[in-house]
């Protein structure tokens, strides 16, 4: 990217993932979100499988997701927060069309994702708040996922697998700064979003896949397209949005 292009309008944006020929498609910066913009039946799953920064990432480019939040769940402690997390677990949820992506395939992404035989954390990240929790919604989900760690365990054998099953209690949001970490930690990149406002980042289908692509999560070729579309519209100078 060139260092010299420090703000972008939103029309970039929109033209950055505007072409239909792709066969990977951005959705644009929509307005913030209300409980009557998206009518779409989505569900909602919540997995912990270590820092909920690369958690996030780890599930924004999969198609079907619509919104990923990172948060607490898995305790008892009301009101959690980063820095007083008590007994819960750092967890991503993922707000997801049924009708594109199921549960299992969901459950396929989160053991491919982490080490579900560590103790007391993941890798160099150490603590109980790192634990790795499936949270179920039903005997359904909870069904699968006893039936996923069956499976995942036959694959391992030497090892336990401590992945906790859990029923999802309350879920608490985490605080702004969290939201999209990957994302808001390259600057280059955040910027193509323009001056969007943190509820609208944090609900934005947009911020999440960028989010994922920031990480260098999204499949290799999803990664490259995306590449090829933002030195694109770098290649053509688009102009510095310099007020508002």
């Amino acid at each position: 990217m060139k260092a010299e292009l420090l703000v972008f309008p939103v029309l970039a944006l929109i033209a950055l993932f505007a072409d239909p020929s792709s066969s990977i498609r951005l959705p644009d910066r929509t307005p913030a979100f209300t409980a009557s913009d998206d009518r779409r039946p989505l569900k909602t799953a919540v997995f912990a499988l270590g820092c909920f920064w690369r958690s996030e990432a780890v599930f924004g480019c999969l198609p079907g997701v619509v919104r990923t939040t990172v948060g607490y769940s898995g305790g008892s402690a009301l009101n959690p927060t980063y820095k007083r997390i008590r007994d819960h677990a750092e967890v991503v949820q993922v707000e997801y069309d049924p009708k594109i992506v199921q549960f299992r395939q969901l459950l396929d992404v989160f053991w491919t994702s982490h080490d579900p035989t560590e103790v007391f954390g993941q890798g160099p990240d150490v603590g109980d708040r790192y634990r790795s929790i499936i949270f179920t919604n039903g005997t359904g989900e909870t069904r699968m996922a006893a039936v996923s760690k069956e499976k995942q365990q036959a694959k391992i054998r030497s090892n336990i697998v401590t992945t906790q099953i859990q029923e999802l209690g309350m879920f608490y949001a985490a605080e702004t700064e969290h939201q999209k970490f990957e994302l808001k930690h390259n600057p280059q990149l955040f910027q193509l979003l323009g001056f969007m406002p943190a509820e609208e980042l944090q609900r934005s289908s947009l911020a999440m896949k960028l989010n994922s692509y920031a990480a260098e999560l999204c499949p290799p070729d999803v990664q490259s397209r995306i590449d090829a579309k933002i030195n694109n519209i770098l290649d053509k100078e688009w102009p510095v949005l310099k007020d508002i």
